[in-house]
């Protein structure tokens, strides 16, 4: 994925957290607590969306006559872009957290 695709990825991540009612980091707040919550929240969303995806596809298996495996394949992949946008995420800052480390003092 590249860093294009990322930071696209950020920005859709900021956007769905503004349309929530939670606070943006580009609101002004500085402290790290903010950071913190921002990232659980996003986190917990991608779990949801996670845990939907379980429930549909499990749902669908059974046979529920309400789903479609239309719906099952886009909540799956929804799924699967989410957490990879988050493995991103979390890629970047590890890679981050070296760069602080390795510089000298």
């Amino acid at each position: 994925m590249s860093d294009m695709n990322v930071n696209l990825m950020l920005a859709q991540m900021r956007a769905m957290s503004v349309a929530a009612g939670s606070p943006s980091p580009s609101q002004g707040t500085t402290s790290g607590a903010d950071f913190g919550v921002l990232l659980k929240q996003s986190i917990d969303s991608v779990n949801n969306i996670q845990q939907s995806a379980g429930k549909m596809t499990e749902a669908f298996e059974i046979g529920a006559p309400n789903i479609s495996l239309a719906e099952v394949m886009v909540s799956t992949q929804k799924a699967g872009v989410s957490f990879q946008a988050m493995l991103q995420v979390r890629n970047k800052l590890v890679e981050a957290y070296q760069d602080v480390m390795n510089m000298p003092m």
